[in-house]
Parts: C-alpha cells; sequence; structure tokens
C-alpha cells in the first residue's frame, strides 16, 4: 500500500513539474536553512561540554554594591580568593585562578634554536594559570602530563597549533622559549605540555598556559596577598565535591567576604556580593557582563531560532497553498476512489504520503544544500562547524526526523482538505472553492508576507544601526590613526629615539603614546570623590596613562582648562584631566567649575589628592552598546604600551614602509607590527556585524520562498482565468487591465501584511536596540522603504505571470469553446 501512495505519488509530480519544482525547491531551502542554524545552535550550546568534571565546575563572580546600587556581575575575583575558599570550605575540592595576558594585544613567543635563524611569533589568547587548573579542567595532553605541567615556575604548555608554528614537526617537551609580555614581563620558559585543542568549543580560548609563578605577576601577588577587596582582575573556578549543592556554597559567601573583606571594603565605600555561575552556563549567560571570551547572546540565538522556524514555516505555507489551489485538478480521482470505496482515512494516508515523498526528495537537496554552503557560513559566523556523515550519524537521523515532521505537517491541511470533498459534486463538475478554502489560503498569503516584511525591517534597522556605528561621532579622531603596540622593554625604551625620527616625515601629523586607546580594553580604573567628600560618594572611574602628544594625536577636544603640555613640568605630579561625564558626577555643574579642583583617591588607607587641570569633551573609549562613563587622564613619562601617530592624507603605503624602516633601526630584535584605529574599534562590533550578515541572507531566502509561492499561485490564477481573460481581451480590455485584474488581490494581501508586520517588526527591533546606549532610532522611513520594496518584490512576482497571460493569444484561449 505504502509504496503505491508513493508511486502515485511520483506519477502526480512528473504530471506537474513546476508546481513539483516550486515545492521542492522552496522545502529543500527551507529545510537547508534549518540545518545551518541549527548547526550553529548546537555549536552554541555544546561550549564546554568535552570537560570530565563539567558538573561539578564552577566560576566565582562579582556584583559591586555602592549607595544601595548593584552593578552588574563580573567574573574576576582578587588573587587571594580561590586558595582562601578552598582553605574555608571542605566542599571544595580543588580551585584555580586564571588571569588573561590582558595588557597584551599580542604576545611575543620567540624560540633561538642551536642552529638556525630565531623565529618569533605575535600571538593572542595567552593566560596565567595555576597548577591546579588542569586538575579542574580536562584537555588532552599530546605531550607531557597535566598532573604537574605547571607545577614549576616560568614553565609554559602550548597549544597543538602554537607547537606547531614553532617547531614544525619536532617535538616541543623541554624546549626554551623567550616569552615577553607587558602583563608578566620578560622571561625564558620551559615547554611541560602541549594540548590538542579539538573540536568541542571553550570559553577559554587559550594559545598557551603560563605558570602563574615566575613572572612580573607573581610580585604583583604578594604585594596584595592578604588584598580580598581591590584588584578584581583574577578568573576563580572550583572544583566542588560531587553532590555538593551550589546554591548553598553561594549562601555561605557574604559571611566569607565579610570575615576576608569586611574592613576594607568598608573604608572603600562599597560592598561585594559573591556568587556562582556553573561551567556550562558561562558562554550563554546574561548576568555577567564580560567573561573570558565574550558570552554569546540570547537575543542573538533567538532571533536566529525563529528565523529557522519561520523560514521553514513559509516553505510549509507554499505547499499548502498550491496544494489546496490546486485541488480541482484532482477532485475527479478523489470521487471516483471514494465511489470505488476508498475511506476518507486511506485518501489521507495517501496525500500524506505524497507530501512525504517531496519531502524526503526535498531533503536529499537540503543535505547538499547544507554542506555546500557550510564553508560560507562558517565564514560568515565566524565559527568552526562540521558536519560529517560518519561522525555525525545521530544528528543526520535528527533531521531526517525534521524533515518527516514538516512532511507531515505541510500536507496535513491539503489531505485533510482533499479527502472531505463530496463525490457526487466532484463527479458532476460542481466542486468550487469555498470562501473559507480561499479564506485560509489568503491568510496563509499575509502570513508568508507578514514574515518576510518583519526580516526586511530588521535587515534595514540592522543595517542602519551599524552604518550609524561607523559613521557616529566618537569624540575623537579615528581615521588616519596609525597604532603600533610597543610589546617589550627594548620597544618601550625605543619610544622617544623612534617618535624624533618619525616627526621628520613631513607625513606624519602628530604622534603620542598611552597604556591604552579608545576601542581597547582599559582594566585601569579607580575610586574618586571630591574634595570635602568621602570615598563613599566616590565614582569608578576609567583611567588612562598617556604622554603630552597622545589627546592632540587624537583630536581629543578641552572644553575646560587646558591639556598636558611639556610647559607645564608638574603635570607628571598628581595632576588629572577629566571627561565631561566625570565632572558632572562629581557634582560640578559647569566644567569650567572643576578646573584647578582636587578629587581624592582612597587606597588601603592611603589618600592621593589630584589636581584637575583639564576637562575634554565625552569620547567613546567603548563601543555604542555602553554609555560613556567618567574617565581621567595621567601624564605618564614611560612605559607605554601603545604608539599612535596621526598621518596626514597621503600614500598610506609609503607611509608604513617609513614607519617599518625606523622601527627596524630603533628595534631590530622585535617584529614590526601595526593596526589602524579605526578598525581596532570597529572589532567591537563583529557580533552585530555577524548577525546583520545572516538575518540579512536568511531574509533574502525567506522572500525567496515566499515569492516561489506567489508566483505559483498567480501563474495558478492566471492558468484558471484562461478563458475569462481571453473573453475580455476579445470585447477589448487592455494588456494594463489585465494585469491590474489579475494583481491587484494578490497586492492588496502583501498591503496588509506590511500594515500587520510593521508594528511586530518595531516592537521586535526596538527592543534589540536597546541593547545600545547609543543608536540610530526607528522611524517612519523605514517602514515606508520596506512597503515600498514589498510592493516591488510583489509587482515583480505577480506581474510576470499576469503580464504573460494578458499577452496570450485569445484565439487558443477560447479555441475549445
Amino acid at each position: 500500500m505504502i509504496k503505491n501512495y508513493f508511486k502515485i505519488g511520483w506519477r502526480n509530480m512528473m504530471k506537474n513539474k513546476f508546481f513539483s519544482f516550486i515545492n521542492i525547491f522552496g522545502l529543500s531551502v527551507g529545510l537547508a536553512c534549518c540545518m545551518l542554524i541549527a548547526l550553529y545552535l548546537k555549536y552554541e550550546t555544546s561550549y564546554d561540554t568535552q570537560h570530565t568534571n563539567g558538573p561539578n565546575i564552577y566560576q566565582v563572580v562579582t556584583a559591586f554594591v555602592q549607595n544601595g546600587n548593584k552593578r552588574m556581575k563580573m567574573p574576576n575575583t582578587p588573587a587571594p580568593m580561590a586558595g582562601a575558599l578552598k582553605q574555608e570550605y571542605p566542599e571544595v575540592l580543588e580551585s584555580a585562578r586564571l588571569l588573561k595576558l590582558f595588557i597584551d594585544d599580542k604576545t611575543i613567543l620567540q624560540y633561538n634554536p642551536a642552529s638556525g635563524e630565531r623565529k618569533s611569533l605575535l600571538e593572542q589568547n595567552g593566560f596565567l594559570a595555576d597548577q591546579s587548573f588542569f586538575k579542574i579542567f580536562t584537555y588532552n595532553f599530546i605531550e607531557g602530563s597535566p598532573a604537574n605541567a605547571l607545577a614549576n615556575p616560568r614553565t609554559i604548555v602550548l597549544s597543538k597549533t602554537l607547537a606547531r608554528k614553532l617547531f614544525a614537526d619536532q617535538p616541543a617537551l623541554g624546549k626554551v622559549i623567550h616569552v615577553n609580555s607587558n602583563t608578566n614581563g620578560e622571561q625564558d620558559y620551559t615547554i611541560t605540555g602541549v594540548f590538542d585543542e579539538g573540536k568541542v568549543p571553550s570559553h577559554i580560548n587559550a594559545n598557551f598556559f603560563l605558570s602563574i609563578y615566575g613572572g612580573a605577576m607573581e610580585g604583583f601577588i604578594k604585594r596584595n596577598g592578604n588584598d580580598f577587596a581591590s584588584n578584581n582582575m583574577f578568573y576563580t573556578y572550583l572544583l566542588l565535591r560531587p553532590g555538593t549543592d551550589a546554591a548553598s556554597l553561594e549562601a555561605k559567601l557574604p559571611a566569607f567576604i565579610d570575615k576576608y573583606a569586611g574592613k576594607d571594603l568598608k573604608a572603600m565605600g562599597f560592598q561585594k556580593v559573591q556568587s556562582l555561575i556553573s561551567l556550562h552556563d558561562i558562554h550563554l549567560s546574561s548576568e555577567v557582563e564580560s567573561n573570558v571570551t565574550p558570552p554569546a547572546s540570547k537575543t542573538y540565538l533567538y532571533v536566529l531560532f525563529s528565523i529557522a522556524v519561520f523560514t521553514l514555516i513559509i516553505a510549509c505555507i507554499n505547499f499548502m497553498n498550491l496544494s489546496t489551489a490546486r485541488s480541482s485538478k484532482r477532485s475527479s480521482e478523489v470521487g471516483v476512489r471514494k465511489v470505488l470505496g476508498a475511506e476518507k482515512s486511506t485518501l489521507i494516508r495517501q496525500f500524506l504520503g505524497e507530501s512525504v515523498l517531496m519531502t524526503l526528495i526535498a531533503f536529499i537537496f537540503a543535505i547538499a544544500i547544507t554542506l555546500a554552503l557550510l564553508p560560507f557560513f562558517n565564514n560568515l559566523a565566524d565559527k568552526q562547524i562540521t558536519l560529517s556523515f560518519s561522525k555525525d550519524s545521530i544528528l543526520f537521523l535528527e533531521f531526517l526526523l525534521m524533515a518527516l515532521i514538516t512532511g507531515v505537517l505541510a500536507g496535513s491541511y491539503p489531505a485533510f482538505y482533499l479527502s472531505s470533498f463530496n463525490p457526487v459534486k466532484v463527479l458532476k463538475g460542481k466542486l468550487t472553492n469555498s470562501l473559507a478554502v480561499v479564506a485560509v489560503r489568503k491568510g496563509l498569503v499575509v502570513f508568508q508576507f507578514i514574515i518576510s516584511v518583519v526580516l526586511i525591517v530588521a535587515s534595514v534597522v540592522i543595517a542602519r544601526q551599524m552604518s550609524y556605528m561607523r559613521s557616529a561621532d566618537l569624540g575623537f579622531a579615528k581615521d588616519q590613526q596609525i597604532v603600533l603596540p610597543l610589546r617589550t622593554s627594548a620597544a618601550k625604551a625605543a619610544y622617544t629615539a623612534l617618535k624624533a625620527d618619525l616627526q621628520q616625515n613631513t607625513q606624519v601629523a602628530s604622534i603620542g603614546a598611552s597604556a591604552y586607546y579608545p576601542g581597547v580594553f582599559n582594566p585601569s580604573d579607580n575610586l574618586l570623590y571630591p574634595e570635602g567628600k568621602t570615598n563613599a560618594e566616590g565614582r569608578r572611574t576609567r583611567l588612562n596613562y598617556v604622554d603630552n602628544n597622545f589627546l592632540q594625536t587624537l583630536d581629543i577636544k578641552p572644553v575646560a582648562g587646558r591639556l598636558f603640555s611639556a610647559e607645564f613640568g608638574s603635570d607628571t605630579t598628581n595632576s588629572i584631566i577629566i571627561n565631561e561625564k566625570a565632572a558632572k558626577e562629581f557634582g560640578f555643574t559647569n566644567v569650567n567649575d572643576a578646573v584647578n579642583k582636587k578629587v581624592m583617591n582612597n587606597f588601603q588607607g592611603n589618600t592621593t589628592a589630584f589636581t584637575i587641570v583639564g576637562v575634554v569633551k565625552d569620547f567613546h573609549y567603548e563601543d555604542l552598546h555602553l554609555p560613556v562613563t567618567p574617565y581621567g587622564f595621567f601624564l605618564n613619562t614611560g612605559g607605554y604600551n601603545y604608539m599612535v601617530i596621526h598621518a596626514k592624507p597621503g600614500n598610506m603605503s609609503n607611509m608604513l614602509k617609513t614607519i617599518e624602516a625606523s622601527w627596524k633601526k630603533y628595534d631590530p630584535n622585535d617584529p614590526f607590527d601595526y593596526t589602524f584605529l579605526d578598525d581596532d574599534f570597529q572589532k567591537n562590533y563583529q557580533a552585530d556585524t555577524r548577525l546583520a550578515g545572516i538575518v540579512g541572507y536568511f531574509t533574502v531566502v525567506a522572500i525567496l520562498i515566499s515569492c516561489l509561492g506567489l508566483f505559483g499561485l498567480a501563474a495558478f490564477s492566471a492558468e484558471q482565468r484562461t478563458k475569462e481573460i481571453g473573453v475580455r481581451k476579445v470585447l477589448g480590455a487592455s494588456v494594463k487591465t489585465i494585469v491590474s485584474l489579475l494583481s491587484v488581490d494578490f497586492l492588496k494581501l502583501i498591503i496588509v501584511s506590511v500594515i500587520i508586520a510593521s508594528p511586530i517588526a518595531w516592537w521586535i527591533m526596538n527592543k534589540w536596540l536597546q541593547e545600545f546606549a547609543y543608536r540610530k532610532d526607528i522611524d517612519w522611513t523605514i517602514f515606508a522603504y520596506t512597503a515600498t520594496i514589498a510592493i516591488i518584490i510583489g509587482l515583480i512576482t505577480i506581474g510576470s505571470q499576469a503580464l504573460k497571460a494578458a499577452l496570450a493569444n485569445p484565439v487558443k484561449s477560447l479555441r475549445s469553446e
């Protein structure tokens, strides 16, 4: 019986190749979209699943409370907290600290073989870690042992990829490499392990781990060994004993904080609330503002999931509409089968079998489309997603199940509708589409285009916001700014001579240096308060350390007082320049009132006063997701991390060659590397750029599928009205009149879709825009653009078939009458 259903289904497909193609193509594209997004969602939810102790691993997170206001949680703690938690609570089996080399944009690793040239690499994602780190986390070591990999000072563990870069196919174990870090200083490290990164993603995207002891950070830890209140920059992980209730342990943490940090926190004017987050929740957590790697946005994942579902729904609607629209073609078949004794349930199974057959064919094409597009999708999403028949057999079975369910859902309405025909009426030729059926079909078309219009609005809003972020006034000059990282002591020492040399170049407008620059991570902050107030009334102020020319080089404008200058030698002694936001937060209603006033800092019982010599216009030192907060500049005399060169318009290639030549003259042993400030700032929007790309492409797909359905319905409508069109043409109707006649009903549906979809799209995209502190508001022009786009798409889709019907020879259509 089943074989017979499939045979009949195949014959019907071959008999109606055009409509079968529309259905199969729409379903295959819809299924492929679902598969790609399902692979992406599976990848995003698989973070950190490779660790054996995963269910018992927790990260300690911190929230600061000041004057009753609680700041968002951050995943950082002071250095001594990990050891104290293990000592204090028997529930903690192991604890470990992890510290990213946060001042390093890239770390210099150099290998000097006994013979041959020195090899230098610039590597990202380096970390300092305790020996116990590898007791908590599971890493697949291909050289060395995780048990003692970081047991000794100045030891390093490399990723397999990094080891191959340095040593090709030679063993890495026991070799010595020189590591140059702004965060941890310069030392030689012995390689004690190499790990295979594997395919499972981790929120700790490490290329190498350094022992936490043996470098500059060891001295910092010893100097601040009992400070549980400040220097919150370490990631602390706990391995709890199996069966431990994490919530019960978390309930004990307020007493722990009061015991170890209560006095210091009270003196500093704020409190801390510690909590725990499960390892498997870290990547998808919306509670923590940042982490070792940026957490995924749940909103982003919901958007992608919705797009996948709605794209498939659009394809299913096409199937339903075309099947019910063409019901008259199969009415006689249904009537004959019923007269011969076929039951309704039998006919339902037959029609469902046909839809499942069509879906299975679409599934085969969908697999091929998915495999073909996966490299492009990986590039678009910046992921390393793989799909293999041998390794992902269960996943393919899940995809097959999804296809079968799709086939049943898509075919259910047509099956029940076709099987309900009255055999007497259909055999007498009296079958007509009821108003209810026509209304359902129109409703489905409207629903299709509501989804398409929402996606068009989303694409336009995202594109406008991305354009706004690229062109917004950031409060500083970001173009023509060349950034040279000063990663070594030799590079820092060469800064003055290098600057003097480059200033002779007529294409150089200005040169400055700083510890940080806008767009990169700045960990330096402090609690400052105006003279006459207390620490409890202080404001968290981000701090930067610059030379005399940095603010001028970035064209950060003064609004009161002055900028740093070589003419004022005393600026190096407790002088500070603040932004407008800081002046306002410190209580100065007029920025001019802030000049020559003092702000104070109380740290570990020592109070320091800083004189405000200038106030600068607010500028965006972080991306536009975040509001501008208090910011201050101190004048430093050396030890800068970055050199910024503002180049005049001209041949940038020649300029870079000149800079490289000067660099090699004054610092020949360190690799020359540079970036552009505007590119660095835009890297903060990578996730948004990826979202824009994915939504844009899937919007095109959704519109394409919707148009295919509309195209099919228009073609069928023209076919059904062939004789009517012939009569109208004979009676003098123009091509324009006939095209309008065939198009107007469909255009009404599109207009209704736009009207319904617009408020829905506004609500959804307005919520998305709330993630940005600075945004381009949604205005009426977006909906005008969207309506225009939807109508034009509809006119092109419907008009092609309407025009074809209108231009047909009426003699042919009326010959049979």
